[in-house]
């Protein structure tokens, strides 16, 4: 699969790292997904337990060094989410997402990364929108995201791809 991306036949992530990463998080992911669909707000608690994991247990899977990088993106990611969000360019949420999910990912692995979120968001907005338009919406009709024309709740996008990262690297880690 990933020769698709044209990239190195493995991610830089450990497996066993990733497997580990994987299982802890995906809760937070659904979790983060579900309550943009739902209330369009990525919440705080689910932004910080995705933080306070990686700060936990990262520091048992990581050599030191490279532990201190990847808390270090965290906070260039934030700096620069605020100011996107500033900005206009996106949520104060998704900034806030993005730089918790951030200390994830290798920056070896970034690339692909962006291919994985430019193709899960295309997704993602395409079964949101067909499902605002189809009997799927009455499962959840109290969802804020059906009657939101302009707006799309992001956390259905992030929330998959640091799921979709960590599981594709606890199969194709290095």
């Amino acid at each position: 699969m990933l020769f698709l991306w044209g990239g190195a036949e493995t991610l830089s992530l450990p497996r066993q790292t990733a497997l580990i990463f994987f299982i802890l998080t995906l809760p937070l992911c659904l979790w983060t997904a579900i309550s943009d669909l739902r209330h369009m707000l990525i919440r705080n608690n689910a932004v910080i337990a995705l933080a306070v994991v990686f700060a936990v247990v990262g520091i048992f899977l990581m050599p030191l060094p490279v532990y201190g990088w990847q808390l270090a993106q965290l906070v260039i990611v934030l700096l620069v989410g605020i100011v996107m969000n500033a900005l206009g360019l996106l949520g104060a949420g998704d900034a806030k997402f993005a730089a918790a999910a951030a200390p994830y990912v290798m920056l070896a692995d970034v690339r692909f990364l962006v291919l994985l979120f430019a193709l899960i968001l295309l997704g993602a907005v395409a079964a949101h929108r067909l499902a605002r338009v189809t009997p799927l919406r009455n499962l959840a009709p109290e969802w804020k995201s059906w009657g939101r024309k302009k707006d799309f709740p992001m956390g259905l996008a992030l929330g998959p791809t640091l799921s979709a990262y960590l599981g594709l690297a606890a199969i194709y880690g290095s």
